[in-house]
């Protein structure tokens, strides 16, 4: 039933990066994304938890509009600069702006290039701009006319569907009953699937065999013990 369901899942080139799957958690923010010509006065924030593929997809879109990806902690007015004529513009962790005064400016002063030339940007982030707190009010006002998408920590069909891709890529056989397992238990994150698959196959590979179920559990309930101090 598990390598059932994992097939069944749509699957999507991720414009040269690791396939992208597509399940109920993110089908809704996919969907926006591919309807960015329609965004509200030409912007979208993605808005989901650490870890729940916001990244990926804004890197699948940057490949769609050739769009130039800027991490919020960066942003000064020489970026500002540099990037006030592209062609479609990615702002990771846009919520860590707030509080920053020199960086909201920077934002404020790129946001407004960008638009009078009709480019459209996507802002990723934990929540909706109301919820940042941003300082400069004229910057909060254009925030909040973008469109929001968000997107759910992965279900445990995402997550399967991610081992077993992570997994077939390292020629390491996982069983359904390996994927049903572990995919209820482990850290709802990409991050914490890729860190699995790594541990099990170091573990298959010092053994010297194929990788068991007991493999999985030992290194699910190595994954779930606190970190000494």
């Amino acid at each position: 039933m598990a390598e059932q369901l994992v097939f069944e899942l749509a699957l999507r080139p991720a414009m040269g990066r690791e396939d992208f799957f597509v399940s109920a958690a993110n089908a809704g923010a996919v969907a926006q994304i591919d309807a960015w010509r329609d965004w509200p006065h030409g912007k979208l924030v993605l808005a989901g938890p650490e870890g729940a593929g916001k990244t990926h997809l804004a890197h699948v879109w940057a490949g769609m509009t050739g769009a130039v990806l800027v991490e919020a902690g960066d942003l000064d007015d020489r970026v500002a600069e540099e990037h006030a004529d592209a062609p479609a513009l990615v702002v990771e962790n846009a919520h860590r702006l707030a509080g920053q005064p020199a960086r909201e400016a920077a934002l404020f002063h790129l946001h407004n290039a960008l638009i009078q030339r009709a480019a459209p940007t996507l802002f990723t982030a934990t929540d909706g701009p109301e919820r940042w707190g941003l300082g400069l009010p004229d910057l909060d006002s254009r925030m909040r006319q973008a469109g929001l998408a968000r997107v759910a920590p992965p279900d445990d069909a995402l997550l399967m569907a991610v081992m077993m891709k992570l997994a077939h890529d390292r020629a390491l056989p996982l069983t359904p009953k390996t994927l049903a397992h572990v995919a209820p238990r482990i850290e709802r994150s990409f991050a914490a699937v890729r860190a699995f698959v790594d541990a099990l196959d170091a573990r298959a590979l010092a053994a010297k065999r194929p990788p068991r179920f007991k493999d999985a559990k030992a290194v699910l309930a190595e994954m779930k013990q606190p970190v000494s101090r």
